[in-house]
């Protein structure tokens, strides 16, 4: 072991302590956070000896990506098993929703020498896939000893990442050296990786994993049941994944469209489930009547959702998807404040005008597509967001589905490309 990476195993035992207060801070709110605490150090079941890919996939937006993967791997080697590490209960609940128990499953261990040892000795991965770009000192050297192969999948580097990650370049040019292959999105990303020290030989371009979206089976169907219980008739809009700072702004601007169509509905769906209550007593405050989706049931008599509701509060886990197919518009949050954006192309792929604020880091290059076809709306604050809604819903769109079909076929490509290097 390097006198670095010595360093940073020391520096990370000790705030090993405050990483597991910081779990069962959260747990407040999730209660799943203060579970499966040995598998952060480990500490798993000995799994049975046979080929294994194993990809990591940090949350909820990793494990989408990670799907069609997931999919075409099960199709292509039906006696491979395929382990799926998350760090957060909310990519866990994702992945069992989505693939129940035809995948293996635990979080990923903390990058302790020790804790990823066991994971390695009770897994034994044949092939390992970590998505995004989640650099690991001990876990990846650990792979490396092994003789497992990892790859790097839909690798990205913003420039500020670099930054970051420049300021440690001799341990993050000792870990990149442990990667078989990095699969980066594009050649300003492969730039990126061959200046922090990856081997130019070792970095390709395969595009963005993200663009090879997949509609999970009856997506459309188990919508247009919502929409039915909502009312066919009735305007409804939706604002996904958004954060704090952003729901005062969206029921604001539901209020103004409210000013023009009474009985339109707000879908409102925080990232994080666990800031529900907050959310709602937000929209008590702005006196908009308010019910959350695990009070009813798809099926269930419109009577069930009360006619002067406006808002329903989305406190579930992996239904996104489906209410995306309920709506008219939508707006992608973590983009009115500066958290960076989520993923427009899941609205897109249902033929949904999009709107978006202006803090879109996380996913710039594909905003920047969707621009270039005018496929995107761009709002400031809620008084914007408010004029943007009013005309989209106003507005006819003939030929929206059209095109995101076309967008997204144009650019997609990745998986296929990532499955040949996986096969190599």
């Amino acid at each position: 072991m390097s006198w670095r990476r010595a360093l940073y195993s020391t520096v990370l035992t000790l705030l090993t302590p405050l990483a597991f207060a910081r779990l069962a801070w959260k747990g407040r709110s999730n209660p799943d956070y203060r579970a499966r605490w040995g598998e952060r150090l480990g500490f798993i079941a000995t799994f049975p000896v046979k080929p294994r890919l194993w990809i990591h996939a940090v949350s909820v937006g990793e494990v989408i990506a990670a799907t069609p993967l997931i999919r075409a791997w099960q199709s292509q080697h039906p006696d491979w098993a395929i382990l799926v590490t998350t760090t957060t209960p909310t990519g866990s609940a994702q992945l069992r929703r989505v693939f129940g128990e035809t995948i293996e499953h635990v979080y990923l261990p903390y990058d302790l020498p020790s804790a990823v040892r066991r994971f390695f000795e009770r897994t034994q991965p044949t092939l390992g896939v970590i998505m995004e770009t989640e650099l690991w000192p001990n876990l990846f050297a650990e792979a490396k000893r092994r003789g497992i192969p990892l790859v790097l999948a839909n690798a990205r580097l913003s420039e500020r990442s670099m930054r970051g990650y420049a300021k440690v370049h001799e341990l993050v040019a000792e870990t990149l050296a442990c990667v078989s292959l990095i699969a980066a999105r594009d050649a300003q990303d492969v730039a990126r990786f061959i200046a922090l020290g990856a081997s130019p030989d070792k970095v390709e371009a395969l595009g963005n994993l993200k663009f090879d979206l997949e509609l999970a089976p009856k997506t459309r169907e188990r919508g247009e049941k919502w929409r039915e219980m909502f009312g066919k008739e009735h305007k409804v809009w939706i604002a996904a994944s958004t954060h704090p700072g952003e729901d005062e702004q969206v029921l604001a601007a539901h209020q103004q469209v409210m000013a023009q169509y009474p009985d339109a509905l707000l879908l409102l769906a925080p990232r994080h489930p666990e800031r529900a209550g907050d959310v709602a007593k937000l929209a008590e405050v702005q006196g908009l009547s308010l019910v959350r989706r695990s009070n009813f049931n798809v099926g269930a008599n419109l009577s069930h959702l009360q006619q002067d509701v406006s808002v329903v509060l989305i406190d579930t886990l992996g239904e996104l998807m489906d209410f995306y197919a309920a709506s008219d518009v939508a707006l992608v949050g973590g983009s009115l404040v500066a958290h960076g954006g989520h993923n427009p192309l899941e609205p897109l792929s249902l033929n949904l005008p999009v709107l978006s604020g202006a803090s879109v880091f996380n996913f710039s290059e594909i905003y920047a597509a969707m621009q270039e076809d005018g496929l995107v709306t761009w709002v400031e604050d809620g008084a914007s967001l408010a004029q943007a809604l009013l005309t989209a819903l106003d507005a006819a769109q003939p030929n929206q589905e059209q095109r995101g079909s076309s967008f997204l076929t144009r650019h997609s490509g990745a998986l296929a490309r990532l499955l040949v290097r996986l096969e190599a």
